[in-house]
């Protein structure tokens, strides 16, 4: 059975990479039949951010953690076995300070653990989540795909660069972007991203 994480971040009401990336999922499980997706909505119930005690908890044995070391970890254990478990994982975020939000950042942090979604060896760290497909879904007032402020743009290289240390590589981003360039821009901006995500799912 094919299984689609979903992870949506953004804390707006309005917000338009949630409702684009949602609307990618479903239209990939109608496309795969017997498939389910799971869903994360990091805004609404955030995750809880890495301490000492979990930082310590990860370093040990599951069966040399105390009760409180195991109740650190079980959450991110959790989002362990979604990700492993995924096929192909949509995430959701809006461009906030030229990078992700914070609450994905937090996701992030929960599932790259050593052993689990990563390995060091003698010729270096290898990724273990192998085998996945990643749509990106960014929104943006600005645009940050090109021209002069996608040196800004530091979401797209930082997933990059973290799912592919996690060993996943195939990662594609959809924008959502120049919406704050008014009307006729941002209704350009979401057909775009619309006839995107309806490509995508007519070629799953």
């Amino acid at each position: 059975m094919s299984s689609i994480l979903l992870l949506t971040s953004s804390p707006r009401a309005e917000s338009l990479s949630t409702p684009i990336a949602v609307d990618l999922a479903e239209k990939l499980k109608s496309q795969n039949p017997g498939s389910v997706v799971v869903r994360r909505d990091l805004a609404a119930n955030p995750l809880p951010h890495i301490d000492d005690l979990f930082t310590g908890a990860i370093r040990k044995p599951a069966d040399a953690r105390t009760a409180e070391e195991t109740a650190a970890v079980k959450t991110s254990d959790e989002l362990v076995n979604e990700l492993l478990a995924a096929d192909t994982i949509v995430i959701s975020t809006g461009l906030i300070n030229f990078n992700i939000y914070s609450s994905l950042k937090t996701w992030i942090d929960n599932v790259a653990r050593a052993g689990l979604t990563f390995k060091y060896t003698e010729s270096g760290p290898v990724g273990l989540a192998t085998g996945k497909k990643v749509y990106v879904v960014l929104a943006s007032g600005g645009v940050y795909s090109q021209g002069p402020a996608a040196a800004l743009n530091h979401a797209v290289p930082y997933l990059k660069s973290v799912l592919g240390f996690l060993g996943i590589s195939d990662i594609e981003t959809i924008y959502v972007e120049g919406l704050a360039f008014g009307p006729e821009a941002a209704e350009k901006a979401i057909d775009a991203a619309k006839s995107r995500v309806q490509e995508i799912a007519l070629a799953a």
